[in-house]
């Protein structure tokens, strides 16, 4: 099927005018609602980590399993899964991650010595190194992010732990 062809001058079009009204949301102004403020800051807050993490050559996420790997290291197996809960991300997500600080000497993994479907794994020297060099910067950037909260930083945590408490599978 063809289109008919466009006679005359193109118009442009009136540009849309919105109001919270007519978009149908229960709040007055855009910055009322906690899901987009959430957003909006975990954003830049995601992007304040980014800069912290450059000079280590890490992704956040990298960084993340990196440091929950080194905090549950203590001489017994640690296997992937309980990687993947300690820090609340997709296993098969972490498996990718974890395989990446393999091939770059920060991690290793073997074969669980008493669970042949789980991987067992380990962070090296190098690794350990790093997380603990990068960690200083994580939370001197975490510092500075939440300095506007001064002494509600404690409470908010509180609030964060409660909201991830409700939405764990």
């Amino acid at each position: 099927m063809t289109r008919p062809a466009h006679r005359g001058p193109a118009r442009t079009p009136a540009p849309v005018r919105r109001s919270p009204r007519r978009l149908a949301s229960r709040h007055a102004e855009a910055d009322d609602s906690p899901g987009l403020l959430l957003w909006q800051v975990t954003n830049r807050w995601q992007a304040a980590q980014r800069a912290a993490l450059k000079t280590f050559d890490l992704t956040h996420v990298q960084f993340v399993l990196l440091a929950s790997l080194t905090w549950l290291d203590d001489d017994a197996p640690v296997t992937q899964q309980h990687v993947a809960q300690h820090a609340a991300t997709d296993p098969m997500m972490t498996s990718q991650v974890l395989r990446g600080l393999e091939g770059r000497g920060l991690i290793a993994r073997a074969r669980h010595p008493s669970d042949a479907r789980a991987r067992a794994v380990t962070v090296t020297r190098a690794g350990a190194a790093l997380a603990n060099r990068a960690v200083v910067a994580v939370e001197r950037c975490d510092a500075e992010f939440f300095a506007p909260l001064a002494r509600g930083t404690a409470r908010f945590a509180t609030q964060l732990r409660a909201l991830r408490q409700h939405t764990a599978h």
